[in-house]
């Protein structure tokens, strides 16, 4: 009997091997990408505290490394790491170093915050957006949780530096020695924004082609790379404050799932199907309750159009991320919040062990406590 058929939950398709275009992945099992702000000095770099903590969970199929800055105008909140200057190279590579001894592999997120920062971590400047909206969210500053502001509407010039910010930092990230790199086009941030028909109010071929900047920047990234080794992170159903750890705001929702925006989505991912990707990564829509399951039909609308590698997020277990897999819906699942606290996670799903619940309070900021002191099973209480 083999791991994919071992456990209480008999057979498991995420332990089984897959390709994501040029990536071999040993098992489907995703680490998804989460800020946990422990960058830390004016060079806001990776430390040897970020090495331990990915090091630990290189059992993943695939690490999908926190969103990292492309520019200091890109910047969304305080404690998140770039890949921009040399020191951040370099602590990178202490990163993918040991994940790669290992043998694990490992890409980066590319994130720009856009409209979606805050002056107080942008030297005072007014953060830029695809208009002159102010979103109505709410921005993690070193001051704590504030309000968006209204942003700026970027130039031309302003998105043509925002794309070459990116295709540098994919450059920067093969040189710090990731097995490639994901765009953040998910959530809230610069090119979600610009996907965004309630925040995107153009009067100029960004308007009126809202994946244009998207695409230009899939175009500058996979530049850099040989072969598929390029991911997109969507969230087509996301629909603003929707998670319960950033606090509501008394503002209209621009952000919300209905026809009108996924209609939208529906065209990028079937100009995405078109581009040299190594996989498509989908965010799916929030959970209504606890112990509710996702909906496998919200991404069963975007395999229709998309026939790569297809990972898909949010709200997924064990069964039921077995179950999508071997629908045929998803290629891989990827988890957030379980590999905090778990980073054995793969090793509990093969032989059928519970997770254990993260320390909501330790989640951003502060050190060891919380990052890298969980224990693997049947390991004491790190608080014991």
């Amino acid at each position: 009997m083999n791991l994919y058929e071992q456990g209480s939950g008999g057979r498991q398709p995420l332990l089984t091997p897959m390709r994501a275009g040029d990536l071999r992945l040993p098992n489907r099992v995703v680490m998804a990408p989460m800020t946990r702000a422990r960058a830390s000095g004016p060079g806001l770099a990776p430390t040897d505290l970020h090495a331990a903590y990915y090091a630990q969970r290189a059992t993943a199929g695939l690490i999908v490394a926190e969103a990292a800055w492309v520019g200091e105008d890109a910047i969304g909140s305080p404690g998140v790491p770039g890949i921009v200057t040399e020191g951040q190279v370099a602590g990178w590579r202490r990163v993918t170093d040991v994940v790669h001894a290992l043998g694990g592999r490992i890409v980066l997120q590319l994130w720009h915050a856009g409209a979606n920062s805050h002056p107080d971590l942008l030297g005072g400047a007014l953060p830029a957006g695809p208009s002159p909206i102010d979103p109505g969210e709410v921005c993690l500053t070193p001051g704590g949780f504030k309000d968006t502001v209204t942003p700026r509407e970027m130039t031309g010039a302003d998105i043509a530096r925002a794309v070459a910010a990116y295709g540098a930092a994919a450059a920067n990230a093969r040189r710090a020695g990731f097995d490639g790199v994901e765009i953040a086009a998910n959530g809230t941030y610069l090119i979600a924004q610009f996907l965004n028909p309630r925040l995107n109010r153009r009067r100029d071929a960004y308007g009126a082609d809202r994946a244009r900047l998207l695409l230009e920047v899939v175009d500058a990234v996979t530049a850099g790379w040989d072969g598929r080794r390029v991911g997109v992170r969507l969230s087509p159903y996301w629909t603003s404050r929707d998670r319960g750890d950033v606090p509501a705001r008394d503002a209209p929702y621009a952000y919300t799932a209905d026809e009108e925006s996924l209609a939208v989505f529906d065209a990028v991912v079937a100009e995405l199907d078109r581009c040299p990707l190594a996989y498509l990564h989908l965010r799916g829509r929030a959970l209504p309750r606890p112990g509710a399951v996702p909906d496998f039909e919200e991404f069963a609308r975007f395999r229709k159009v998309f026939g790569g590698a297809l990972i898909v997020n949010h709200g997924f277990g064990r069964d039921t991320g077995n179950a999508v897999v071997d629908a045929g819906i998803a290629d891989a699942v990827s988890f957030a919040g379980p590999f905090i606290a778990n980073p054995d996670l793969v090793s509990r799903f093969a032989l059928g062990h519970a997770p254990a619940a993260d320390d909501a309070g330790s989640r951003y900021g502060g050190g060891a406590r919380g990052y890298v002191d969980y224990p693997i099973w049947p390991g004491r209480d790190r608080r014991g």
